[in-house]
């Protein structure tokens, strides 16, 4: 059955990063929207928006285009405005899907979820960028979230990576249960998604247990950019969920 697919893009990413799975997400029949989130575009001042914002701006997206049966998907970072958003769209959702994503907690942001190392070093490049935001340093990217590609293609993502707001790690969203809300959620991950490896800061098993019991786990072959690097697979896992 066609359904609708909102793909929300993770941290320094931009809709264009799903372009190679919403191809083969189209070819299956589904309809794909990948927007670019508010300060994330191409120019956009990583200043002049709040989290809550890019919650507006989603629902926004599929209000205005009255669109149904919504598969609203979210990588990483996404994971916060996807749960902002999804209360207010329930009765336009089918389904959320994680993919390798933050599932909000009470109170926590994502720097109170990644390593005690990587938040010095978010607040580190902020205070040094000028504008307080941050682009992941070539060195963490390649060895976390792209080891699994050439050198080549490396270099070439990193340089397209936007700067991504420093308050987008800082600021909060309200935890929501999927069984209370009515839809389905599950959970996506690479099996070789070294972005947070160490067993207190892994994906899995805490993000999805967030979720409420019985939250199906899709593990699928494949990085933490496995847009790039793995999208068959990826699409695939997306199709599965």
């Amino acid at each position: 059955m066609a359904q609708t697919y909102v793909l929300i893009s993770g941290a320094c990413h931009s809709g264009w990063t799903w372009r190679l799975v919403a191809e083969r997400l189209r070819a299956a029949g589904h309809r794909v929207l990948a927007p670019d989130l508010p300060g994330l575009a191409d120019g956009d001042d990583p200043q002049k928006h709040s989290l809550a914002d890019v919650g507006d701006f989603i629902v926004d997206v599929v209000e205005q285009h009255d669109l149904r049966d919504v598969a609203l998907v979210g990588h990483s970072w996404g994971g916060y405005p996807l749960t902002a958003a999804a209360p207010r769209l329930v009765s336009r959702l089918r389904q959320l899907v994680y993919w390798s994503a933050f599932v909000p907690a009470e109170g926590r942001s994502l720097m109170d979820e990644v390593p005690p190392h990587y938040a010095e070093m978010f607040r580190r490049i902020a205070a040094a960028s000028g504008d307080d935001s941050i682009v992941f340093p070539y060195e963490v990217f390649t060895a976390g979230f792209m080891q699994d590609a050439d050198e080549g293609v490396q270099r070439f993502v990193h340089r397209l990576l936007v700067p991504q707001p420093l308050r987008y790690f800082t600021e909060t969203v309200a935890p929501i249960c999927p069984a209370a809300l009515g839809v389905p959620a599950s959970y996506i991950v690479g099996t070789e998604d070294l972005s947070l490896p160490s067993a207190d800061y892994g994906w899995t098993p805490r993000f999805p247990r967030r979720l409420g019991p019985g939250t199906p786990v899709i593990e699928f072959a494949g990085s933490h950019e496995a847009q790039f690097t793995r999208p068959a697979e990826l699409t695939a896992a997306l199709l599965k969920a």
